[in-house]
């Protein structure tokens, strides 16, 4: 009887602690940083292999009753070699400052949670470097527009302070001007670790 009253009111507590984490309002804030694999999908204009580039930057999240806001800010760069069919080479290389803001869910208590989550983000470039490597053609390079958007959708996992995060973003305009580049977007996935600075 003393243990089912134990084991009774163990579970008891355990389901108030969950409900009372995804009820009651909160916010945190911390830092991020992490890798990102870029692909640049084009129509037969230029093969691109993907190479792997970086980001870092600070987020926030803002949340209750299982549900989240999390803008973010953080520097990230992207490159990629692309070829053109004469053989002509191009490592471009660009960084740029992006601002997802995301919406989403979350379930767990005590230090442990799974989230998922999605929304827009815009991308403001602030270096455009290109690495020519061969002969220069229209082919072989890129003039990127100092704007772009996409979206994120993602999932993490969080473990006290720290949380891991897997995403995916997909470019929904061009980010080079011309016609050769009409079918340029960027693809991006990215796996960062994020550490929680403090919450409210």
């Amino acid at each position: 009887m003393k243990k089912t009253i134990i084991l009774t009111l163990s579970i008891c507590l355990f389901t108030i602690g969950i409900v009372s984490a995804q009820i009651i309002p909160n916010f945190s804030f911390g830092v991020k940083g992490g890798l990102n694999y870029t692909a640049f999908p084009s129509s037969g204009i230029f093969n691109n292999s993907n190479r792997a580039g970086y980001l870092a930057g600070v987020w926030a999240r803002v949340g209750g009753l299982g549900f989240n806001f999390q803008p973010e800010l953080y520097v990230t760069g992207k490159n990629i070699r692309i070829k053109d069919d004469l053989n002509n080479e191009n490592t471009a290389k660009f960084t740029s400052i992006d601002v997802p803001l995301l919406f989403g869910g979350k379930i767990g208590a005590f230090g442990l949670g799974g989230r998922f989550y999605g929304g827009p983000v815009l991308s403001f470039a602030v270096n455009k470097d290109q690495s020519l490597t061969g002969a220069t053609s229209d082919a072989t390079s890129l003039r990127y527009k100092d704007a772009n958007y996409g979206f994120q959708i993602g999932a993490g996992v969080d473990i006290s302070s720290f949380s891991v995060d897997l995403r995916y973003e997909g470019g929904l305009n061009k980010i080079a001007y011309g016609d050769g580049n009409s079918h340029t977007r960027v693809n991006v996935f990215s796996l960062a670790l994020a550490y929680k600075l403090f919450s409210l």
